[in-house]
């Protein structure tokens, strides 16, 4: 366990929050897709300017924390996922002194900043990857993973891309293959290379003397490939799952035993860890792993010296989370990391939208919504969720997802749950631009615009701010124990323990009547707005569909 720290060390002019390094148990945040949030300048972009201007909305919400997906210089095949520069900001999205008027902006209101990292590999423009590419003996010719073909001219094994076809790109100046498990243009990094490690902690750093709060770490368990570069074994239809990459993506045929989820993780990402020490910073890493994402969340959290938080795809997959599923996945949490923290979340801008994904009511969504916060570990909440927004339906014509370009129409790629906020319903634009847009904004979306909402009793975006604020009052909901999660047919139910009291929670996550055994105890009804009303002396309750009852007592 890492427990001292030198005093951190930042920029000048910088205004940290005050150090706590608990301050992401239990946190809500925030993330942010940059290009979709806020345009301040009609380009039809969102932009940090815009991000600074809309801060207030997100700390009215309750969030304690911000995620900003990646703002990089890129050139934006992957839409910022591809960086070309790690120590810069990409024109569109403004400058370095805008991004410092953001974390002024969001320290002001009381909100950490977290930046989203690319640690695994980068754009095949950025300098790195030019001067590795030039020859096979150049300082950096082994930055990146490269491999001689097999005899036959074929790549060096059977590794597959995420985004489809093979894993391997020729490149004819070194005569070799240059691994890419996302976009050929975007080349994996060579993490066995120490100077490697040492370039991306350089990077760390780098954001660090600047304010920031924390990282979320992309593709975290990408970081190192099989040093013997073994083909991966096939995996057994019935195992397959298409939380990662859809089911008519070959990748979902292999088990990605050598191409990812390696040792050597480990050591590298204790290094990073003892970088976040000083300033009290905090990493959530996504694990990309349809297999073993819990087990790997307990290899990277356990110990105090890696990272303090995964969020594993249990609860982002195709499938509705019913009381069975939340049971069986808690479950399987216990057994695989029982002090593990994980980080949960419905959404991302990689995943169809949960409100369409699950085909939930409002009623639903409201009932997801509020147990999410009532869950052991923190949160993460996606753009646009806090206003119950469905996926966006987008004519081909409109899609910029090379992804989704690829396997129209069977998959439509990642552009409909990345399409810009709604900020007001009195124009096409949603008040997020006053030009074109760079996605359409869905026509089914302006009804449901943040101004809308505002204070309206009922909505969606005042369901979240009650829902958060009653995590927020309870300390069990944010830093507590959780006992065994019991499901019986719709009704889920267990029990928070913490900081003085317990929370009890059954939810009806189904569209029949169901029973709930309350516990025994001197309990009150908690949660006003949020759940039923619990007759005195009552030993049961009837949940009605999508109905949540909630309790506290002090221990």
């Amino acid at each position: 366990m890492l427990t001292s720290a030198p005093a951190p060390e930042y920029l000048p002019g910088v205004t940290p929050l005050p150090l706590d390094p608990e301050w992401w148990r239990g946190a809500v945040i925030y993330q942010i897709y940059p290009r979709s949030y806020q345009d301040s300048n009609g380009d039809g972009v969102g932009d940090l300017a815009g991000i600074a201007e809309r801060l207030p909305h997100i700390a009215s919400l309750g969030a304690d924390a911000i995620w900003i997906s990646p703002f990089f210089t890129s050139p934006m095949k992957d839409f910022g996922y591809d960086v070309s520069d790690y120590c810069d900001v990409d024109p569109m999205f403004g400058s370095l002194q805008d991004f410092d008027r953001v974390v002024a902006r969001a320290h002001e209101l009381g909100l950490r900043v977290m930046i989203d990292l690319v640690l695994s590999h980068t754009a095949d423009v950025h300098p790195w990857f030019l001067e590795s590419k030039a020859s096979r003996d150049n300082p950096r010719s082994d930055w990146y993973v490269w491999a001689d073909p097999k005899p036959d001219g074929t790549p060096p094994n059977n590794w597959l891309s995420v985004f489809g076809g093979s894993a391997w790109a020729w490149h004819p100046g070194r005569e070799q293959y240059y691994l890419h498990n996302f976009l050929a243009s975007q080349p994996d990094l060579n993490l066995h290379t120490p100077a490697v490690q040492d370039a991306l902690l350089d990077v760390v750093r780098f954001w660090l003397k600047r304010g920031v709060d924390g990282f979320r770490l992309d593709t975290i368990n990408f970081y190192f490939a099989d040093r013997y570069l073994r083909d991966n074994p096939p995996l057994p239809k019935e195992m397959r799952n298409d939380s990662i990459a859809p089911g008519v993506n070959p990748y979902n045929h292999q088990l990605h035993l050598f191409s990812k989820n390696q040792p050597e993780n480990l050591d590298f990402l204790r290094r990073f860890r003892a970088e976040l020490v000083p300033y009290a910073a905090a990493a959530v890493g996504e694990v990309g792993d349809a297999q073993r994402g819990l087990e790997i969340m307990a290899e990277y959290t356990s110990g105090g010296d890696k990272v303090q938080m995964c969020y594993p795809f249990e609860l982002l997959q195709p499938s509705r989370a019913t009381a069975q599923v939340m049971a069986v996945t808690f479950d399987r949490l216990s057994r695989a990391a029982p002090d593990a923290w994980p980080c949960w979340s419905y959404s991302n801008h990689d995943t169809v939208r949960h409100v369409s994904r699950w085909h939930l009511s409002n009623e639903a969504t409201r009932a997801y919504a509020t147990l999410l916060m009532c869950l052991r570990g923190s949160v993460c909440l996606y753009q646009g969720e806090e206003l119950g927004l469905p996926e966006a339906e987008l004519a081909f014509e409109d899609l910029q997802d090379p992804y989704g370009i690829a396997f129209w129409p069977e998959f439509k790629g990642r552009d409909g749950a990345r399409t810009p906020m709604v900020w007001e319903n009195s124009n096409q634009a949603g008040g997020f631009s006053t030009g074109k847009p760079w996605l359409p904004v869905s026509p089914t979306h302006l009804p449901l615009a943040a101004s809308a909402q505002e204070g309206a009793v009922g909505s969606m975006l005042e369901h979240y701010r009650a829902a958060l604020a009653f995590r927020r009052r309870h300390p069990a909901l944010r830093i507590g124990a959780q006992s065994p999660m019991m499901a019986a047919g719709d009704v889920v139910g267990f029990v928070r323990i913490g900081g003085g009291e317990q929370v009890f929670v059954a939810a009806n996550l189904g569209e029949g009547t169901a029973k709930a055994v309350l516990p025994l105890g001197e309990w009150r009804a908690a949660g006003q707005g949020l759940g039923v009303g619990v007759p005195e002396g009552a030993t049961e309750i009837s949940l009605g569909p999508w109905q949540i009852c909630l309790m506290v007592k002090s221990d």
